[in-house]
């Protein structure tokens, strides 16, 4: 799935990212950074992520307008 950062707190590492398709909001997971480039997020920032069992994103990673497939000019 790609989305943005909604919200992220880096003490505890609580955050929120919103879906580009349906705008659907998924708590992150404690160990959403773990293994990525990411060492904290930002409001705003496009972020490509899978969902554990539990429904809270994780394995974050860099995304862009590329991976979504728009047409480049």
């Amino acid at each position: 799935m790609q989305g943005v950062i909604k919200a992220y707190d880096p003490v505890t590492k609580d955050g929120v990212v919103l879906t580009d398709t349906d705008l659907s909001e998924y708590d992150l997971a404690q160990n959403a950074l773990e293994g990525s480039v990411f060492r904290m997020l930002r409001p705003g920032q496009r972020v490509i992520f899978d969902l554990d069992d539990s429904g809270r994103a994780t394995h974050l990673r860099l995304g862009s307008e590329v991976d979504m497939g728009t047409p480049s000019v």
